[in-house]
């Protein structure tokens, strides 16, 4: 019995193997009616290629035919297909030391790189590029490179693309009117725009030489005032002295003289005309029963500082702001002293102080004797404006 089973093992391993080989049969053909049709299709596996025809990668001269390798052929019910792939070898399959030349096999021409066409351009210095050389270096130079064209509507302002066609004549009659023009302007200097330098709004107006209407006002009211005036050349000694329209005082409404002239601007002299003619005269009719005949002033235009002090402000009267009075003459020959009087005195003491208490209604500053040791001797009177608006009478 031993000996029967070790028999056995070997045919039954007989019987298996005989399926698989008959699988591997080269014909694949399914049933001749598998889909209830006339003709079907077969698929046949292409013949192994031969070892001598899988050593060429290259052929030398002549390109390579190939078949492909595997076909579907309809056939009939009962036909059977043959392989159709076939490869054609055609001569020599070694590669040149040259290399491959693949556009001269198929026939087309040769493709030139975006750097090898850019390094032909500049060699032959046809490139439209700039090309420098010496980058980094002090000696920068343009070694090729031609300017960009100028685009028609830019080199001719008058050209217009969409305008219809013109003729030989009108165009040449266009550009004969257009080059007058074009010459024109190459020879027109180039301007430059400066921004203005902004002022201080609280800053003394340019000097034009032209009188404003502020100052032709002014002296219309002077007139109207009675002052004897007459305009004089402007007066300029630098940026802190100096009148853009000066005036020269010599006499004021009823008939009374200012001897020294003076020079003056316009807005303190009438200050000075409306406080003579409103309060100085009155006051001296009401205590000497005389009006006042002369008025002797001591400074009028003057350029200097407050006090001719060293290191002082300048004064009012380094613009003709001021006027300093030393005395009056009345029409009876009795002359006023300014400086101050005895304790008898008693109609020329109530005249000056008149005169301190009442000017201060049409100056910003009055000053006389017994403010300070420099005003002993005279009346300051000055238009001096400031922030606060006070008046300074002393």
């Amino acid at each position: 019995m031993a000996y029967v089973s070790l028999l056995h093992r070997p045919l039954a391993a007989l019987l298996l193997s005989i399926p698989l080989v008959a699988c591997t049969t080269d014909v694949l053909a399914p049933p001749a009616r598998i889909d209830g049709s006339s003709r079907v299709g077969a698929i046949r596996p292409a013949p192994a290629a031969m070892p001598e025809q899988e050593v060429a990668a290259y052929p030398s001269s002549e390109p390579v035919a190939m078949a492909s390798q595997t076909s579907v052929a309809p056939v009939s019910d009962n036909a059977a297909v043959a392989p159709q792939g076939q490869v054609a070898a055609a001569g020599s399959m070694t590669v040149p030391p040259e290399g491959v030349n693949m556009d001269a096999m198929l026939g087309v021409e040769p493709v030139v790189g975006l750097a090898q066409e850019q390094a032909g351009e500049i060699a032959e210095g046809n490139t439209t590029q700039p090309v420098v050389a010496g980058i980094g270096d002090s000696d920068v130079r343009q070694l090729a490179g031609a300017p960009q064209p100028v685009p028609v509507a830019e080199a001719n302002p008058g050209y217009d693309p969409l305008a219809p066609a013109q003729s030989a004549a009108e165009e040449a009659n266009r550009t004969h009117v257009l080059q007058p023009q074009r010459a024109t302007r190459t020879e027109q200097p180039q301007q430059v725009a400066f921004i203005p330098r902004a002022r201080s709004p609280v800053s003394t107006p340019e000097y034009t030489g032209e009188m404003p209407g502020s100052e032709v006002a002014c002296r219309q009211r002077l007139k109207k005032l009675g002052v004897v005036f007459r305009d004089v050349p402007r007066v300029h000694n630098g940026p802190s002295c100096g009148i853009d329209y000066p005036i020269e005082l010599s006499g004021l409404s009823g008939n009374i003289g200012v001897k020294p002239a003076v020079k003056l601007n316009c807005q303190v002299t009438e200050a000075f005309a409306k406080w003579v003619k409103y309060e100085l005269a009155p006051s001296s009719r009401y205590r000497y029963w005389s009006g006042v005949k002369t008025i002797k002033p001591l400074g009028g235009y003057s350029c200097r500082t407050m006090n001719s002090r060293r290191g002082n402000p300048m004064s009012e009267h380094a613009r003709g702001n001021a006027i300093d009075v030393g005395k009056f003459v009345l029409k009876n020959g009795k002359e006023i002293d300014v400086r101050r009087k005895g304790l008898f005195a008693f109609r020329e003491r109530g005249l000056l102080k008149a005169v301190r208490t009442d000017s201060c209604k049409y100056f910003n500053t009055v000053l006389g004797p017994g403010s300070d040791p420099f005003h002993k001797d005279h009346f300051h009177f000055d238009l001096r404006t400031r922030k606060s608006g006070y008046r300074h009478c002393d």
